[in-house]
């Protein structure tokens, strides 16, 4: 058999197109309090909201970067855009009046037709601003509320998200939660009655087309009591040989005995700093369910937290993390147990490729009022060749003694034995490879809806594509 020695290029044509951005609005590059002003007339927000993001931005100037992480040394926020407005005045509720450019941006990533086939209501963002938004009759005749943010906010929801807003994730959490607190732009905002199952999902899509932009929305969901929701997230970005940078916030709020799944496919392209921060409380009886794929950007700090605040709540994350050439990804977890009879379970697989950087860091807190409380965390790797890296770094911090907590991890390689049988069954190499990788992953791709674990499978394909032999 002929070695292969040459990497082929990856088609990325799906994600990697663009239009140009000449007719839209921008604020100048950098972070100023004059920026900041900017934005916020832009918004036309109310008066606290100004007040917020000045205070935001003191406290973003005043936090240093974090130095624990992967390196974003790249990321120069003096040449990052922080408000972006694509060439369409509002936003829509019919897809027919949404921009040419856009909407074919959106009709090649597939979004309404799986607006048609399976989701409950869509919104879709285009940098800095949503720009299509939709729900469907029966599922607002329930009472459920799903809009862009900014609207809720200057609206009748006004004062719900005044008492919900940056209160889970705070501007002083970290420097790009204070970012985001000053710059914030865009996003959805989700309310389900007590009471409510949605029986199909709701989705927003983010997609940044700007040359060094950031895109910083906001989305907020609070699930009251006895409800169930499952909130689908899509984001994909084309290449660009500048720094683009996703520093947005989730913030979801769980009634007493409701369930929220929330899952995403993140395919940021990869010139991307991914800053993400997403942050779920759990009331009693409660559960949050997370899935995620992460598979695009340059560097990714992402560790979605549950807070289980009461008796009973639980919380299940399932993940898949897939770094290739020229990427590090730091992802992983975070779960802290409040009350007693509480449990978590963690199950990721990562996978690393031509010199691709993989590491899952995780942490647990089970307090001492948390007696009873149960946490399990199993985490696989998978490093495709002998020229990647994939790392664990678990934290438990248990204050009880009454509690249940274990942790699993493994490391391996693919095996060249199960390859060659692969290849003796007729199958190429590059098929081999991926049909194993598909298989390691298959734990999160089945905990998707069919439509989103075949773009989960097909970005594997894609991302294996020029592996070498």
């Amino acid at each position: 058999m002929k070695e292969k020695t040459q990497v082929d290029d990856i088609d990325r044509s799906l994600y990697d197109f663009r239009y140009e951005d000449k007719d839209a609005y921008k604020v100048e590059e950098g972070l100023t309090e004059d920026i900041v002003r900017q934005i916020s007339d832009e918004k036309n927000d109310p008066d606290w909201m100004r007040e917020f993001r000045l205070k935001a931005l003191k406290i973003y100037n005043e936090i240093p970067v974090p130095d624990w992480g992967p390196s974003i040394d790249g990321l120069d926020m003096e040449h990052i855009v922080t408000y972006v407005r694509p060439n369409t005045e509002r936003m829509h509720t019919s897809w027919e009046d949404v921009p040419e450019d856009i909407k074919t941006t959106f009709d090649k990533l597939g979004i309404p037709e799986a607006e048609r086939k399976s989701l409950a209501g869509v919104g879709a963002q285009y940098d800095s601003e949503l720009v299509y938004h939709n729900v469907r009759k029966e599922v607002s005749e329930q009472g459920v509320v799903y809009t862009d943010i900014e609207s809720a906010l200057r609206g009748e929801y006004g004062d719900m998200i005044r008492e919900h807003f940056m209160h889970l994730v705070p501007p002083t959490d970290h420097k790009f939660a204070a970012l985001h607190g000053a710059v914030w732009s865009g996003g959805s905002f989700v309310y389900v009655p007590k009471g409510v199952h949605l029986d199909i999902p709701l989705k927003s899509y983010f997609r940044l087309n700007a040359k060094g932009a950031g895109q910083f929305e906001h989305t907020l969901i609070i699930v009251e009591d006895d409800a169930y929701l499952h909130f689908i997230e899509g984001c994909s970005a084309p290449k660009y040989n500048v720094a683009n940078l996703h520093a947005g916030c989730v913030e979801l709020f769980v009634g007493k005995n409701s369930t929220l799944r929330y899952s995403t496919i993140e395919n940021w392209s990869k010139n991307m700093y991914n800053l993400n921060t997403k942050r779920a409380i759990v009331a009693e009886g409660g559960k949050i369910e997370w899935v995620s794929g992460s598979f695009g950007s340059h560097v990714s700090y992402l560790y979605p937290m549950s807070i289980l605040d009461g008796k009973g709540a639980r919380t299940e994350f399932t993940g898949v993390t897939f770094a290739g050439n020229g990427q590090n990804l730091d992802t992983g977890t975070k779960v802290v147990h409040n009350a007693p009879d509480t449990s978590s379970y963690v199950n990721t697989r990562s996978i690393s490729k031509d010199g691709g950087i993989s590491t899952f860091r995780s942490s647990v807190v089970i307090n001492s009022n948390a007696k009873g409380s149960k946490s399990a965390v199993s985490c696989e790797s998978l490093m495709v060749d002998d020229i990647s890296r994939s790392d664990t770094i678990p934290a438990m911090d248990v204050r009880t003694a009454d509690a249940d907590v274990g942790h699993e991890t493994r490391i391996g390689r693919i095996s060249d034995d199960t390859v060659f049988y692969l290849m003796s069954r007729g199958l190429s190499e590059e098929e081999a490879r991926a049909l194993i990788v598909r298989g390691f992953a298959d734990n999160v791709s089945k905990e998707l809806p069919l439509e989103y674990a075949v773009e989960m499978n097909n970005l594997i394909t894609l991302e294996m594509k020029g592996s070498i032999g």
